[in-house]
C-alpha cells in the first residue's frame, strides 16, 4: 500500500479528478495555495495498492502539464534600485510534484 500525495496546478485538476473517477481510484483533494507565485494548486492524496502506483503516476503526467506565466515581482520601495525590477517576467508553471511514501496500515470506516 502507497500513499501518493500529488501537488497539481488549479487549472489541471478537474481533468485529473475526473481520470480518478473513471478508473475508480479514490482521492481525497485539497484546496492549496503555492508559496512561490501564490497561486491555486490542488493537492491529491491517494491511498492505492502498490501494483496500481504506476497507473496513477501515468494519469498524473498525462493531465499535469508546465506552461509559462508572466509575473510582475514584488515593488521594492528601496529608491537606489533600477525601475526596471518591477517589469513582468517570464516563469514556468505547472506540471505536478509527486510523492509516494510506504503506509503500513490503512483503514477505511
Amino acid at each position: 500500500m502507497k500513499l501518493i500525495i500529488a501537488i497539481v496546478q488549479d487549472k489541471d485538476s478537474n481533468r485529473l479528478s475526473s481520470q480518478f473517477i473513471e478508473a475508480n481510484v479514490r482521492a481525497t483533494k485539497l484546496s492549496t495555495t503555492g508559496g512561490f507565485l501564490r497561486s491555486g494548486n490542488t493537492t491529491f492524496m491517494i491511498g492505492i495498492d502498490d501494483d496500481r502506483v504506476d497507473e496513477v503516476l501515468a494519469m498524473i503526467k498525462e493531465t499535469s502539464h508546465a506552461r509559462e506565466q508572466f509575473m510582475t515581482p514584488p515593488v521594492n520601495l528601496d529608491v537606489t534600485m533600477d525601475g526596471a525590477a518591477a517589469y513582468p517576467v517570464e516563469v514556468q508553471v505547472g506540471g505536478a510534484t509527486v510523492f509516494v511514501l510506504p503506509i503500513e496500515q490503512f483503514h477505511q470506516f
